[in-house]
């Protein structure tokens, strides 16, 4: 099943692993967040992260290359409804698990708004697993390779490559100056638009962390000869960075020094900027790359001189982030759906309405699977308590309704989204909105994709007086609905 699929999984067996809850990071100062994060880093456990990611889901892989990539990344989300993005690397990465643990440990000790803060990790048998904060807007690849609505703007292309600098400068001004492949995929945006770099790059992916994932046409020429990764190395691939903001394209080194030579910037410059730059201002931008593409590791600058050269061509400091990128903020986001204003203004009685009309038909074949299991008496009394549930939930029976369904899921029986959906409501409707978010939470371990589910966590969220983490699941239910179909024969 793609990350595109428009249906539910079908059914999925109960888990009976309850994840425990867990701490987010303090967002005090950042004087005070270095304590913070220190103190919180977690050891999480496979099943925890299992639970987060609804199984590894093929459908949370956020990843470049999905699940053919070497190392895989999922996004998940916690019990305490924190965002999270998990990084499985592969089998043979990390044999030693100590030396996994005490890297990540000290990855995590670092705290700058320039750089996703690493929260945990795991290591369980030969899994080697990182835990970070989850960033909601994409990867610069995609708003730079892949965009849907409109390019990059030239204000924000400045943005993203001094704050990669800043991120490169707090790096090494703490002695972490060895950072792995840095591309486009590494450059990701928070929730309000903000450039981040992420933190996986400072987590080499073998042992020896002699690896370079990216085409080596992009590589330091050093590495070809040594196949080792330096802090020289990886200002050439900020250099490479910079001709990618510059032309919207992943242009190869050679061929882009080649275009400076004959001083052909129109051909390396993105024609959807055209009017947004002064010429002296790219001109400044094709000098720092060519800069950072010397051959001789040692004519490349630093990481300092970068930020202070990059400092004066950002002029629209004053703009926020999420406004030249065209982000709308969850705290100013307004569903469009009868669904989504249900659940935005908490009427329950509506919500009913819909999950009543909508029935089983998202969980298309599921009696079949039921008749199946009917086989036995016991299946029989158990799939009657299912019949019953659903006479009460039409009815407005919460409270017996609940207790139908739980004697169905009890008997361990395979049980769909919508019944989850279904309980959960009727948790709602007898003010138990912790189990209510509960059930919508295990509905979207069954079906990672299933807007209905997302919807149900942001009713939950609002009952808890939760606002900050309802707002963000009901945008996020808002996407999954504009790409969800039922009609569509997939």
């Amino acid at each position: 099943m793609g990350s595109q699929c428009s249906k539910p999984l079908l059914c999925c067996r109960v888990s009976k692993h309850k994840a425990s809850m867990l701490t987010a990071p303090d967002a005090g100062n950042e004087e005070k967040k270095e304590v913070s994060y220190s103190s919180t880093f977690r050891e999480f456990t496979l099943e925890q992260l299992k639970n987060a990611t609804c199984g590894f889901a093929v459908e949370n892989i956020v990843s470049e290359n999905g699940e053919k990539a070497p190392n895989v990344v999922y996004k998940g989300k916690l019990e305490n409804q924190q965002r999270i993005a998990v990084k499985r690397f592969n089998r043979t990465a990390w044999p030693n698990a100590k030396q996994f643990v005490d890297e990540a440990r000290l990855v995590s000790q670092l705290h700058s708004h320039r750089l996703v803060k690493l929260i945990g990790c795991c290591w369980e048998d030969d899994e080697r697993l990182l835990v970070a904060e989850y960033m909601p807007n994409n990867t610069l690849a995609k708003h730079l390779f892949h965009w849907e609505t409109h390019p990059l703007k030239w204000a924000m292309r400045l943005r993203v490559v001094l704050r990669v600098a800043q991120a490169l400068e707090y790096l090494t001004s703490k002695g972490r100056a060895l950072y792995h492949d840095l591309n486009p995929y590494r450059v990701l945006f928070d929730e309000d638009g903000n450039p981040t770099l992420s933190c996986f790059g400072l987590m080499k992916s073998s042992g020896n962390g002699n690896t370079y994932s990216t085409n080596l046409a992009f590589a330091p020429p050093e590495f070809l000869k040594t196949g080792k990764v330096t802090p020289e190395g990886l200002i050439y691939s900020f250099g490479t960075l910079l001709l990618d903001v510059l032309s919207g394209k992943h242009i190869p080194p050679s061929h882009a020094l080649d275009l400076i030579r004959d001083r052909n910037l129109d051909m390396l410059t993105d024609s959807f900027l055209e009017g947004q730059f002064a010429n002296d201002a790219r001109t400044e931008l094709v000098r720092l790359a060519s800069r950072c593409l010397q051959y001789e590791p040692q004519e490349r600058p630093n990481a300092k001189s970068l930020v202070a050269a990059l400092i004066p061509l950002h002029k629209e400091n004053e703009v926020p982030s999420h406004v030249l990128m065209g982000i709308a903020l969850s705290s100013s986001f307004s569903p469009q759906t009868p669904l989504g204003e249900a659940c935005s203004r908490m009427d329950l009685t509506a919500i009913h309405e819909i999950l009543e009309e909508m029935g089983y038909k998202d969980d298309e074949g599921i009696a079949n699977e039921l008749s199946f299991q009917m086989w036995t008496d016991e299946m029989q009394e158990s799939f009657s308590s299912k019949k019953k549930g659903d006479a009460d939930f039409r009815q407005k029976d919460f409270k017996t309704a609940i207790d139908c369904y739980s004697q169905f899921i009890d008997a361990g029986t395979m049980v769909s989204p919508t019944l989850f959906a279904r309980r959960s409501l009727s948790h709602l409707m007898c003010d138990s909105p912790q189990e209510a978010l509960k059930d919508a939470m295990q509905a979207q371990v069954i079906s990672p994709v299933w807007h209905i589910a997302s919807y149900l966590q942001a009713a939950a969220l609002f009952a808890l007086k939760m606002e900050t983490e309802a707002l963000v699941a009901l945008k996020e239910a808002s996407v999954l609905e504009a790409q969800w179909n039922p009609t569509d024969g997939k």
